[in-house]
């Protein structure tokens, strides 16, 4: 059983904006908590949708966009309920940095969490047993953060119920990004969509561009594709703009052979930009070792067909970093 506390009362009416408290005790604070940002906005009966962003803490145009949606909207606008965790892994938002400075962790890869575990894995325990069960809708808003570029894109989170990928391919559309990619992160259980699916909730996931800045596209592309999304489950109304349509291709990372890991250590040079087509066995770029300039480079090739989805983003890369994404024509059933 969760030890978080909130003041927040999920079911009244209006806007609340709070924090959730996961007590903490580390050396320099004897009876604190974590605080985490917590906010809900409600109106009458509808639909509930969690909406979360900073999962990791340096991927930025989520948590702006969920900031921004909690102080501007009214609660006249909602039909249902939309809670709000804008800066999910507060530690790792704080710190700019893809994994928590406390504890070290990764928070999606430590779904459904562990109510008697370490901080990180109390906050992914604390949505998967308290706010999941509220939920019908799920959205998770992520982007490359600082160590990938990543082609602005809505993504599908695999389910094994026909109607549930149905119900989520719909959404995923109505978002509105250019690019619609289904991704199961190489069947990761761990993930917080992964995690929302199998919880039964419509689920939608976000990669917003990266490299450890705010897109101005990007940002744009999440502002629009949250509100379309929630028109959509009719919480709240249209903008008014056309309905998104279903995209004639939709992609996917093909398994473990879109990935271009590093062989070594050095610096890689990227053969190129995000948004080429590529072919398997096509060179990709080529590891430096500038220690030693005798020494040859290293020359990666795609292992598989598609287009340059992201794209590493600092020079520098040890053995297993992954240096390209590759995402190609997704062929299985959506509907």
């Amino acid at each position: 059983m969760s030890s978080a506390h909130t003041t927040i009362d999920f079911d009244r009416n209006g806007k609340q904006v709070g924090f959730v408290d996961i007590p903490h005790s580390p050396h320099d604070d004897a009876w604190g908590a974590t605080r985490l940002p917590l906010a809900v906005i409600k109106n009458g009966n509808g639909p509930t949708a969690i909406l979360l962003a900073g999962n990791h803490g340096d991927e930025y145009e989520g948590p702006i966009t969920l900031g921004e949606m909690i102080r501007d909207l009214d609660p006249a606008e909602v039909s249902g309920r939309l809670i709000f965790l804008p800066a999910l892994n507060l530690p790792a938002v704080l710190a700019g940095q893809r994994t928590s400075p406390v504890d070290g962790l990764n928070l999606n890869r430590t779904f459904p969490g562990d109510p008697r575990g370490t901080i990180t894995q109390q906050i992914s325990a604390y949505v998967s047993d308290v706010l999941m069960p509220m939920g019908d809708a799920y959205l998770d808003l992520h982007s490359g953060g600082s160590s990938l570029n990543i082609l602005p894109s809505a993504i599908i989170e695999p389910s094994h119920d026909p109607e549930l990928r149905r119900r989520n391919t719909a959404a995923v559309v109505a978002f509105g990004a250019p690019l619609t990619v289904v991704i199961d992160n190489l069947g990761e259980p761990r993930t917080s969509t992964a995690t929302a699916v199998r919880a039964g909730l419509i689920t939608v996931g976000t990669e917003m561009g990266g490299a450890g800045t705010v897109s101005l596209e990007a940002l744009a592309i999440c502002r629009r594709g949250v509100r379309n999304v929630l028109a959509h489950l009719g919480i709240t109304e249209s903008s008014g703009a056309p309905v998104p349509e279903r995209p004639e291709a939709i992609l996917r990372i093909p398994g473990h052979d879109g990935y271009l890991l590093s062989p070594c250590n050095g610096v890689f040079e990227p053969y190129h930009p995000l948004g080429t087509q590529v072919s398997a066995g096509q060179a990709a770029g080529c590891i430096h070792n500038l220690g030693d300039p005798s020494r040859q480079p290293e020359l990666l090739r795609y292992a598989a067909d598609g287009v340059v989805y992201g794209r590493r983003q600092p020079g520098r890369v040890t053995a297993g970093n992954c240096c390209v994404a590759v995402a190609a024509p997704f062929e299985g059933e959506l509907d």
